[in-house]
């Protein structure tokens, strides 16, 4: 092989490696924008579930004092 084959194949091999960051870049876009909206509808789950918790407890209510009469 000549020097301009060699040039020419690490020039390709750069170029296809480029292609493959950008497009991981993406994916791993898609995937911090897909953990966030999971992370969102977690918290309102918590929430709910919570809520739910505290409405089905009972009420605890103090006895009145006693009176000195």
């Amino acid at each position: 092989m000549s020097w301009p084959r060699d040039a020419f194949a690490a020039l390709r091999q750069i170029v296809l490696i480029d292609n493959r960051i950008n497009s991981l870049s993406d994916q791993v876009k898609d995937l911090a924008a897909a953990c966030q909206d999971l992370d969102r509808r977690l918290v309102r789950l918590e929430a709910k579930f919570e809520l739910l918790e505290r409405m089905a407890a009972p009420a605890r209510r103090a006895l009145p004092e006693k009176s000195e009469k």
